[in-house]
């Protein structure tokens, strides 16, 4: 019961991610073919939102689930692993239509085929475990 509100927000994440078409396979293709500003609009408002949200959370000392305060600490640049794995992400969003939170929705929805890219995000979350310390961070 704990959890309880994580559910809530993944079904309302669901929810907004299907009513704004951002699970749209068509939406994406004409994002990556830069055909229509649609997909751009949803991802500049998430940016902002967000950067909003972490400035309030940095100077009110929010606190994580567990209670204790958020550490916001520098971390050390590194371009060349954000270039990779952007390369990566982008790629695999770029073939199966679909970034990592709105599979959960297209699953939901009834599109089976979906396991497919689902267990391979798996597979490859489980093979950088497996990497992560050969590679550059």
């Amino acid at each position: 019961m704990k959890n309880i509100r994580f559910l809530a927000v993944g079904i309302l994440f669901g929810i907004v991610m299907s009513k704004s078409e951002a699970i749209s396979w068509y939406r994406i293709q004409e994002m990556f073919r830069f055909q229509n500003i649609h997909m751009y609009g949803i991802i500049g408002v998430a940016v902002i939102a967000g950067a909003i949200l972490f400035h309030f959370m940095k100077k009110n000392n929010a606190k994580t689930v567990d209670g204790e305060i958020a550490d916001f600490k520098e971390k050390p640049k590194t371009y060349t692993a954000s270039i990779i794995g952007g390369t990566i992400f982008g790629l695999g969003w770029a073939l199966t239509g679909a970034c990592p939170g709105p599979l959960y929705v297209l699953l939901g929805q009834g599109y089976w085929i979906i396991l497919v890219v689902i267990l391979s995000a798996l597979l490859g979350t489980f093979c950088y475990g497996l990497l992560r310390e050969r590679l550059p961070h």
